[in-house]
């Protein structure tokens, strides 16, 4: 797990740091390195400390639009840097980006996961399904496209966006299709991991990684009209909080907190077999015959055009 702040609100910088970061978890021996919620280019802390929710307000559009320039479309191959260096290390990734997708016409974004296979390929985009409060400022919700999981040596990994994680239907998704380690990415904050993290791993009976981000306010670049909340916001935005609970329920590390650093571990994928034997809930802990879910995993657009169908 890399807890790093971001270049907040530079894409570019940003990516490069990822790109740093990933090399150092391959010098380290990982065959996974995680990020954290929004990492790239950033969580949109300025909503709750510049008066957000005024309605059509110059400011506020201001910083929106600045925020979309600065967004990640995959399609425009923003992160081929970061495939190029998976494939060249070996090493499978997950980020959190903000997305500015063409399929949605280009002009809303969406808090996304993505996971790079150790060949450099993306496998899966996942936009995250309800953003929180005030995130649907600036987010737009998600469809049910990414919740996948893929290989990455003996595991079945697959996570989801900060309360996300706290969706029922959407952890069973991913439990459904054997998921074994559980990624949940967060923007960072002790607060939201401390309490989640261990419940996570015990009801789904696999690892947890909780992967967040730092900021503090001398990160907010003052020449952005993001600069406007330092007027009001905390020395602390954003304080870490990343920490791995095993199957049984019990730390492998605590949370980390006020540090930027790389968190490794070496997980025994038979602790996830000998606690199957309690809970299994996609197996002999499931009653489908009972109580059964329908996922869409469709890709949702405004329209489909009759020349797309023939």
């Amino acid at each position: 797990m890399a807890q790093i702040a971001p270049v907040w609100l530079d894409r570019d910088a940003t990516i490069s740091k990822v790109v740093e970061w990933i090399g150092r978890a391959a010098d380290a021996g990982c065959g996974l390195v995680v990020f954290a919620e929004a990492l790239i280019p950033g969580y949109p802390f300025w909503i709750e400390h510049t008066d957000g929710a005024k309605f059509n307000s110059l400011p506020q559009k201001v910083m929106h639009a600045y925020y979309l320039e600065q967004a990640v479309q995959v399609e425009a191959g923003h992160l081929d840097p970061i495939c190029s260096i998976a494939a060249d290390r070996g090493i499978a990734v997950m980020v959190g980006i903000i997305e500015r997708p063409e399929d949605r016409g280009g002009h809303s974004v969406y808090c996304s996961r993505v996971h790079i296979g150790k060949d450099g390929i993306i496998a899966s985009v996942h936009r995250k399904l309800c953003p929180t409060h005030e995130e649907r400022l600036s987010w737009a919700p998600g469809d049910g496209h990414g919740l996948q999981v893929h290989p990455v040596g003996p595991f079945r990994v697959g996570g989801l966006n900060c309360q996300e994680n706290m969706m029922p239907l959407s952890r069973a998704a991913l439990y459904a299709q054997g998921e074994d380690l559980h990624v949940a990415l967060w923007p960072g904050n002790v607060r939201n991991t401390e309490g989640t993290t261990r419940f996570l791993a015990l009801e789904g009976r696999s690892f947890v990684l909780a992967v967040c981000s730092l900021l503090r306010r001398s990160d907010v670049p003052l020449d952005s009209p993001m600069a406007a909340m330092l007027e009001t916001c905390p020395e602390v935005l954003a304080n870490g909080g990343s920490c791995i609970a095993g199957p049984d329920g019990t730390w492998m590390v605590e949370p980390v907190v006020d540090q930027e650093n790389l968190i490794v571990a070496t997980l025994d994928h038979s602790l996830v077999l000998q606690e199957r034997q309690i809970m299994d809930l996609a197996g002999h802990y499931a009653r489908p015959d009972v109580t059964r879910l329908i996922v869409d995993r469709r890709r949702q657009s405004l329209a489909t055009f009759a020349d797309d169908l023939a």
